[in-house]
């Protein structure tokens, strides 16, 4: 594993979730400042637009215009022309908090949620994979997931692959023009099946947790592993080729690969994810370091 040396981006932050390299600048969500950023190469941060309710994953239509996950009202809105609206409503397929997104070439949105009340210690459930179409209608892509997080699609269109953080793997499915997924499969298997009903126990059993994650051109996912502290880069099957381990007492929740030559891999860490530590105070930061091969397919 190589040796590389992490430079601070950003500081001040009170949990940084679903970073994006967009139009040559970073964009993140901090869930407890309620903000979506864009942030500079050099740390300049610039405030584009506040939710309430907590936002996360984050991304773009054919259009242009930004989608964002408004996590507690089960809602991703839309922001164009300097105004906020709802895109799509769906909570009447969510377990728990709404979380990450990702944008097809065609329009179609995918988002995960927790499936449980993960904060309140509710018991561990499994959540579907939500499909938004370009017309705004809602629908299920896929069920039984394990806390579908992070996901990448292959450059050619034709391959969504996400993260179950609380399920040791990365699931893959073929991804049609219309938004379909079928053909699912066992992607990477990082761990052993996870069982339990209680949070400690599912969270016992992880060996990594995959959660914010970006492809890369030799078609190896970047992720950040929520339980170890690092970011760890799996070949399909589940070989961990590489890692970068975050800075000392902090945690690393989502990965992005992105600056003008695709090769700077920025980190989102803080101490932990609970909201009752992370939300009074302002530890969360970015950080970023150097790899050799550079970002490849969506997001």
């Amino acid at each position: 594993m190589a040796d590389r040396q992490l430079r601070t981006v950003l500081e001040g932050g009170g949990f940084f979730e679903g970073p994006r390299w967009h139009e040559g600048t970073w964009w993140v969500s901090d869930f407890y400042r309620h903000t979506v950023s864009r942030v500079a190469p050099d740390g300049a941060e610039t405030v584009v637009v506040e939710v309430e309710q907590q936002p996360s994953g984050l991304g773009w239509l054919p259009d242009g215009s930004l989608v964002v996950v408004s996590m507690k009202d089960h809602r991703v809105l839309r922001h164009a022309d300097g105004s906020v609206s709802t895109y799509a409503d769906v909570t009447e397929h969510c377990g728990g908090h709404l979380n990450d997104l990702i944008v097809d070439a065609q329009g179609h949105v995918f988002v995960g949620d927790f499936g449980f009340d993960l904060m309140g210690g509710g018991a561990a459930a499994t959540a579907s994979l939500k499909r938004i179409g370009p017309d705004g209608s809602v629908s299920v892509a896929a069920e039984e997931l394990q806390f579908p997080n992070g996901a990448v699609i292959t450059p050619d269109g034709g391959t969504l692959v996400v993260g179950e953080t609380l399920g040791n793997r990365y699931t893959a499915f073929d991804l049609g023009a219309d938004g379909s997924l079928t053909n699912r499969r066992v992607w990477a298997a990082l761990g052993p099946e996870v069982t339990g009903t209680t949070v400690d126990e599912v969270l016992g059993q992880l060996v990594v947790a995959p959660d914010g994650c970006t492809l890369d051109a030799e078609g190896r996912i970047w992720a950040a592993d929520a339980v170890g502290g690092r970011v760890v880069r799996v070949a399909e099957g589940g070989q961990i080729v590489d890692e970068v381990a975050a800075p000392a007492g902090l945690g690393v929740y989502a990965c992005m690969l992105g600056g003008d030559d695709g090769r700077t891999l920025l980190m989102c860490c803080a101490p932990d994810f609970y909201e009752h530590n992370r939300a009074p105070v302002r530890e969360a930061v970015l950080v970023a370091t150097e790899v050799d091969v550079p970002h490849a397919g969506r997001p």
